[in-house]
């Protein structure tokens, strides 16, 4: 185990500067250590305490990198030594550890729900997996960490889920609204953030003229949004019979360097969000429904992707709700055979998290990714019109302030 990272983390897990009082720390830690799997020698080892916890906030920061860097990176060399392959087998235990303590500093009763107790397990497995693997000094060591990153990857692909199902579960038991927001805001970006890392450094290893690892060096809006429209038409197809035709307009030739793999979470759930509003604004008349229109808008700065629909607006009695995490219309659809399972039946699309629909969580963490990639996501309703949503996202190019992953 490498003595300083360890040391760092260790201390982060702890549980003296968490919520939870050091007793309670302590059994929680020791609870959860033993239900987790021995893999690779990691079964015998314990936390050990450090001497201090001076220069804690200096040395355990997540050393973020603007993604411009990324950008301007190369295709990967024959060397293990390559900078990304040390820089992933240094940070992430150190994110990881990041968002243990974030679990630990949970109301208890929260933090014990079975499901979110899993996903915490997952993360500490992560750990242990991650603080364990040797320096890479050889090519041989860095295809093995390759694969340990799938592995990571595969194994929380359905964390987003999980803890959408916990946090329903549980709901009762939240009395401090804020604190939670700030908890799923905080592990739904982090989260992105080390997923965009991981499999940045994966997609280095592949040959393609098209891509600098994650980043499309010619993104098309209109294509990505063309995929989801396709992928969000045939649910609504499968629920209603019938889905809202789509418009694209406004800068539908433009291309530029971007990272599709969190368009690829937000905008599936905006558009089902949009087809769905119209169908059941036009239960009546399912054949003949309103377009749903997304308008393109690119400058130098940044981008924005307007999608309006014609299903009838936010009511004014919820409109300061939608982006809470589990406020949902799901709840209501459940009453509904017509609507029960929309949001539900999204499948995966290749290394991607599960669906965040369906709990309440998928406009809130939309929201979150927005602002993570230094961008923003509104809602404008027209009560008895329709809704307007804007995402707004940041340029990578390098000419403006692009955001750190």
């Amino acid at each position: 185990m490498r003595p300083g990272l360890a040391g760092i983390a260790v201390e982060m897990l702890s549980g003296a500067s968490c919520g939870l009082r050091p007793r309670l720390g302590s059994l929680l830690l020791a609870t959860l250590t033993k239900t987790v799997p021995p893999m690779s020698g990691v079964g015998s080892r314990r936390f050990r305490s450090t001497s201090s916890m001076q220069g804690f906030s200096e040395m355990a920061r997540e050393r973020s990198k603007t993604v411009t860097s990324f950008y301007n990176q190369s295709a990967i060399d024959a060397s293990a030594e390559k900078s990304s392959a040390k820089y992933l087998h240094k940070e992430l235990p150190v994110r990881i550890a990041h968002r243990i303590k974030g679990f630990r500093s949970l109301p208890f009763i929260i933090g014990c729900n079975p499901t979110i107790l899993q996903v915490h397990e997952l993360y500490i497995r992560a750990y242990h997996m991650l603080i364990d693997f040797p320096q890479i000094q050889d090519q041989d060591a860095e295809a093995q960490f390759c694969k340990l990153v799938q592995q990571l990857l595969d194994d929380h692909k359905d964390v987003v889920t999980m803890l959408a199902q916990g946090f329903r579960e549980c709901r009762r038991h939240i009395q401090d609204e804020a604190l939670i927001r700030s908890f799923l805001d905080t592990t739904l970006c982090s989260r992105l953030g080390i997923r965009m890392l991981a499999t940045h450094h994966l997609a280095l290893h592949e040959d393609n003229p098209d891509f600098v690892g994650m980043i499309c060096r010619r993104l098309s809006p209109k294509k990505i949004v063309e995929k989801w429209v396709d992928f969000a038409r045939r649910l609504c197809e499968h629920q209603y019979g019938n889905s809202p035709r789509v418009r694209i307009n406004g800068h539908v030739a433009a291309r530029y360097p971007f990272i599709p793999l969190p368009l690829d979470y937000i905008l599936p759930e905006l558009l089902k969000n949009a087809m769905r509003a119209t169908m059941e604004s036009h239960l009546d008349t399912p054949y003949n429904v309103p377009d749903v229109v997304v308008t393109i808008a690119n400058n130098d700065i940044d981008f924005v992707i307007r999608i309006s629909d014609r299903g009838g607006g936010i009511p004014h009695t919820i409109i300061d709700k939608v982006m809470d995490y589990h406020f949902s219309t799901a709840e209501e659809s459940a009453q509904d055979p017509r609507m029960s399972n929309f949001f539900n039946n999204i499948t995966n699309s290749g290394n991607q998290s599960s669906p965040m629909h369906g709990f309440g969580f998928g406009l809130p963490t939309s929201r979150a990714y927005a602002e993570y990639l230094g961008g923003s996501l509104s809602v404008q309703s027209m009560q008895g019109i329709g809704t307007d949503v804007y995402l707004r996202l940041r340029h990578i190019d390098g000419k403006g302030e692009s955001f750190r992953v």
